[in-house]
């Protein structure tokens, strides 16, 4: 069995070869079973605290030896615990260790290992497989290839507080995502745990406690089964709620507090249950204060930022609760000219933009209080450049947040021209950077907002034609819903732009694309575009063929309600041009399908295609007469009497909207789409 490190390692390694690392190598292979014994008790002794020297035996070959004996069924039970406490020894070491142990195979070893009725063996198996798995080279699925370990180890845990404290320390860093936490839910992973939140021993615990925080996180599942678990004849959240208390450990604390924070967010627990509002937000406040470490704080901010996200009031409890906003102001205040000192600024910068993008995801005058926060803006100004991508997307978040604001967007936002290096963020960025700075672009190109005139003057039509092609879904959606906004009310030539950078045959890519969003914002973009009689006169003049085939295509698709009302309104835009309308009403088929959705059961659609009628029969407009002698002959009046008996009142009032009299509505009304900002 080979066990190799790379080559410049091993070739580093290797001229510091003692001859001593040499003889604890050859003893391992002396054929009397007691020198060898020795032999690997003295290795062990050696290693400790000693990582040239563990990576010396390592070279030496000495991890396969070590194996060997661990499996052999002559090796003696001491022989076989000792070599499992000095392969656990050398896992200590470095990540390439790790790596080499791994190449030989260490896990399916060790767990074989798990099978022997001694339990000073097993436990040291245990302790030897929780150093390896807690590694971060060590690829978790590798506990989940044979499907009989995991319920060997639920078996484990009534072994000894060993066994408990290694194994939910394993599952701990093993479970990763839904499929993980199914597993180990379905090997009654909650019910082999939850007594052990009552143990003597505190590692043991604080270990079960980290497993429950895991396996809550984002799934309902589990989370509604922990709720209803009793301990020794009291419910688990009261049982968390204790251990959340000022005088339990800060670790305790904050685990606790991150358990019931999933339990909430997956709703398994009301965002305004007292132990979410008077236990857990507060102790979770309280791990943001200067007096914290460093490791607290950031996992303190990042959990409240969790909890509160979705609920404006906790939002709003939160921003109250021991000037929680000033306090995060010395977050950017740590020290960051050394390398070391550069990655806990860098945590400390992030968790504090996550924060204040939750403090501010809703309420108006919580993020007035964020953006009046000492340098603020330019602090998210500055982090948009930051070398570390955790910290660019934080901030990108928190601007994005701040940017819900109309009156920010009219005020701060231009004072420090945040435009400028969003769109640089824009030009190359990681996809998630892209996806939420592509949104905040979305808020900055509302129709108030000063900003947008210099980002259109920077080149954004291009750059946002460019997300329409992405192959994520995401980009796709706010590069067209920002397109959107920027046809909102525009003068026609910023119109020509987004139609030539566009191209037709992209645009009707969109209109054919398997993303509902991609598809309905495509739509509210031809809408806008579509929208002032000489606007839409000139595209209809240049485009008319191209867009009344797509009209036609999804009026006659599988689609829902919502994307067909969409479809209407821009038959109802093109019907109010002075020269489009003919496009309409040389369209026989258009015009039966305008005729089939008045008399749709579904009142948005009747409502959206009366429309078309009204714009199309307007007295005032040259040629009218001759529109609606053709309409009443399609029948239209049988459907407009029909519709004035409705029980349903727009329907009603409507029929008055849509008849062949003087058109009493503004055409504009048909073309609300407008623009939308994104949350």
């Amino acid at each position: 069995m080979a066990c190799l490190l790379e080559t410049p390692i091993r070739m580093s390694v290797l001229s510091e070869v003692t001859a001593s690392s040499r003889h604890y190598v050859d003893r391992l292979f002396d054929p009397d079973p007691q020198k060898v014994l020795q032999g690997v008790i003295d290795m062990k002794n050696a290693v400790i605290g000693n990582n040239k020297q563990k990576a010396n035996l390592i070279v030496l070959g000495a991890v396969p030896r070590l194996l060997y004996l661990l499996q052999q069924e002559t090796s003696s039970t001491e022989l076989k615990t000792e070599c499992a406490v000095v392969l656990g020894s050398l896992a200590m070491g470095t990540e390439n260790n790790v790596k080499s142990l791994l190449d030989c195979h260490i896990i399916p070893a060790l767990l074989q290992g798990l099978l022997s009725p001694d339990l000073k063996f097993i436990e040291a198996c245990l302790r030897c497989l929780r150093t390896i798995f807690t590694s971060p080279v060590t690829p978790e699925e590798l506990l989940y290839t044979d499907a009989t370990v995991i319920p060997h180890l639920m078996a484990l845990l009534s072994r000894s507080r060993y066994t408990q404290e290694y194994i939910c320390q394993i599952f701990s860093h093993c479970c990763k995502g839904p499929d993980h936490q199914t597993i180990l839910f379905n090997h009654g992973a909650v019910q082999n745990i939850a007594h052990l939140l009552t143990s003597v021993s505190y590692k043991v615990r604080m270990q079960a406690l980290k497993c429950f925080s895991v396996l809550a996180f984002e799934n309902p599942q589990v989370s509604m089964t922990l709720v209803n678990v009793l301990v020794d004849g009291e419910l688990l959240p009261q049982i968390f709620v204790k251990m959340l208390q000022r005088d339990k450990p800060i670790e305790m604390q904050l685990t606790s507090a991150k358990c019931l924070t999933y339990m909430c967010r997956a709703g398994a627990i009301r965002t305004d249950d007292n132990c979410i509002v008077l236990k857990t937000l507060p102790c979770l406040v309280r791990m943001c204060s200067k007096e914290r470490l460093l490791e607290e704080r950031v996992e303190g901010a990042e959990t409240l930022a969790y909890l509160i996200e979705p609920d404006v009031e906790l939002q709003r409890i939160a921003s109250i609760t021991d000037h929680l906003i000033a306090m995060l102001a010395d977050y950017f205040k740590y020290p960051s000219s050394l390398d070391h000192d550069l990655k806990h600024a860098h945590e400390l910068r992030q968790a504090a933009f996550k924060l204040y993008a939750s403090l501010g995801a809703n309420d108006e005058d919580i993020r007035k209080k964020i953006i009046e926060t000492e340098n603020m803006m330019d602090r998210i100004v500055t982090g948009l450049s930051e070398s570390s991508v955790k910290v660019r997307l934080a901030a990108v978040r928190c601007l994005h947040s701040l940017s819900r604001s109309v009156q920010q967007l009219r005020t701060s936002f231009q004072d420090h021209a945040v435009w400028k290096p969003l769109m640089k963020v824009l030009q190359n960025a990681p996809d998630e950077i892209l996806v939420v700075a592509s949104s905040m672009l979305c808020n900055l190109l509302l129709e108030f907002s000063p900003s947008k005139e210099p980002i259109l003057e920077s080149g954004a039509v291009e750059l946002l034609c460019g997300l329409t092609q992405s192959e994520n879904p995401a980009l796709r959606v706010n590069g067209i819903w920002a397109l959107m906004n920027m046809a909102f009310q525009a003068e026609q030539k910023i119109k020509a732009d987004i139609l030539r950078s566009l191209s037709t045959e992209q645009l009707f890519r969109l209109l054919s694309d398997s993303d509902l969003n991609v598809l309905m914002k495509t739509l509210g973009l031809l809408r806008n575009l579509l929208s002032t009689r000489p606007h839409i006169d000139k595209i209809m003049s240049t485009h008319g063929k191209q867009i009344m085939q797509a009209v036609t295509l999804i009026l006659e698709g599988e689609h829902n309600i919502e994307v067909k009302e969409q479809t209407l309104c821009i038959l109802a835009n093109i019907a109010d041009g002075t020269t489009a309308k003919e496009l309409i009403m040389t369209n026989d088929d258009i015009l039966q399908k305008i005729k089939y959705y008045m008399g749709h059961s579904h009142v948005k659609l009747q409502l959206a295609a009366m429309f078309c009628i009204s714009n199309l029969v307007w007295n005032e407009e040259e040629g009218s007469q001759e529109r609606q002698d053709k309409l009443r002959d399609m029948g239209i009046v049988d459907i407009l009497h029909k519709l004035s008996q409705s029980s349903d009142s727009n329907l009603c009032d409507n029929r008055y909207r849509a008849s062949f009299q003087p058109n009493s509505i503004s055409s504009q009304a048909s073309k609300s789409d407008g623009q939308v900002g994104v949350e």
